[in-house]
Parts: C-alpha cells; sequence; structure tokens
C-alpha cells in the first residue's frame, strides 16, 4: 500500500510542471486516456488539429535553408500564434505564408520581430516566466488555468484561450502582476457565461461497487 502511495505521489510531481506549462491534453491522454482532456474547451478533434499545426508548421518553415530564424508555433482552435526572431521583414513575411498555408489554420497573428535571435538563457527565463504565470493561476483560484494557454517571449507574455470576460480579466491581472513580464497581449476568444457552461465538462464520477448482498 505504501509503494502505491508513493508511486502515485511521484506521478503527481512528474505530471504538475506539464499542467503547468499548458501540456494537459497531451498529458490526459497518456495518464488516463483522455479523461482530463474534457476540461479543455476544444472539442478531441480541434485539440488534435492544434497538435498537427503547430508539428507541420515548424516542419515546414524548418524546411527553409534560412539562417538566424527562430520562430515557435501555438495554435489554439486552430488560430496560430508565431513568436520568435526572424533577420528580415521579408523573411517575416514568408514565414507568416508558409503558416497560413497549413489544413485546417482558420486565423493567424504574427508577432515575429526582426532581430537577433533570443539566447538559450534568455529562452530559460521564458519558460520560467510562463510556469510562474500558470502557477499563480492556480494560486489565484479565479478560473479554471487550464482554458488559458501561456506562451512567453522575451518578456512578453501572450494569452489565449475561450474565455469568459471575467475570466479574462483575471488572467492579464495576474500576467501582469507576475515578476519579469514586460508585456501583455491579449488573443483571447471571449465567450458569453452560458456559452461557457456549454462548453465545460465535468469529469465523469465513477460509481462505487455495490456491496456484496449479505446472506442469510
Amino acid at each position: 500500500m505504501k509503494r502505491l502511495l508513493a508511486t502515485g505521489a511521484l506521478l503527481g510531481a512528474a505530471l504538475m510542471p506539464l499542467l503547468l506549462q499548458g501540456c494537459l491534453p497531451m498529458v490526459a491522454a497518456g495518464a488516463s486516456g483522455g479523461a482530463l482532456a474534457t476540461f479543455d474547451r476544444r472539442s478531441l478533434g480541434t485539440q488534435t488539429d492544434d497538435e498537427t499545426i503547430e508539428w507541420k508548421a515548424s516542419a515546414r518553415v524548418g524546411e527553409k535553408p534560412w539562417e538566424n530564424v527562430h520562430a515557435n508555433f501555438t495554435s489554439y482552435n486552430r488560430k496560430v500564434l508565431i513568436t520568435g526572431e526572424v533577420p528580415s521583414e521579408q523573411v517575416r513575411m514568408e514565414v507568416e505564408s508558409i503558416v497560413s498555408g497549413v489544413p485546417q489554420v482558420q486565423g493567424l497573428y504574427n508577432e515575429l520581430t526582426v532581430g537577433p535571435v533570443t539566447s538559450f538563457s534568455a529562452r530559460s527565463n521564458d519558460s520560467y516566466i510562463t510556469t510562474r504565470v500558470k502557477s499563480r493561476f492556480v494560486d489565484a483560484g479565479k478560473f479554471n488555468p487550464v482554458h488559458v494557454k501561456v506562451v512567453t517571449e522575451a518578456g512578453v507574455v501572450f494569452l489565449m484561450g475561450m474565455v469568459t470576460q471575467r475570466e479574462a480579466d483575471a488572467a492579464v491581472q495576474v500576467a501582469r502582476t507576475t515578476s519579469g513580464v514586460r508585456k501583455v497581449v491579449t488573443l483571447f476568444e471571449t465567450i458569453a457565461d452560458s456559452k461557457a457552461k456549454e462548453l465545460d465538462v465535468s469529469m465523469p464520477r465513477s460509481n462505487p461497487p455495490a456491496a456484496p448482498p449479505i446472506s442469510g
């Protein structure tokens, strides 16, 4: 029994960083057959499309013989955020054109900047900021952090998700007051409270097994 409890604690500790970094759908699929992914307001089909869009965009841009290009692709509800650094405005627009041609893409936010590629330490700091923002979402307890995707580039925090106005305001307030954040950019799809309730799906509750009949 003690061994089972220890294993469970270790699994929880391993999954927590992934949860805080917004990797819930992948974790859910591996850990509990996709059950946790039901908390996402996107359908499972849309979540799959978003993951496919991200790797296809990365692969297509990676095929180009460009130098000094650092580009990240984040898709939410088939709308793609491109962040990073490129050497020229021409490359910036070419990257946008490539990504817009990926199947299923329905919108695009080109936040690439023209300039030198950021250092490894700068990217590590961005990852830390993302984790801190997600952690503070949990601490604040004002909305389900699964509904907000956080991307940080050069200290700029981008927020994506399908959220109500109340949830959006709370997320922005937390992000803006997080140490190291230079700026917050909101790319939310704002939905009505009624729509949020319609999309939110609770974890199914398993009924305990019935007690065996007592024989007389």
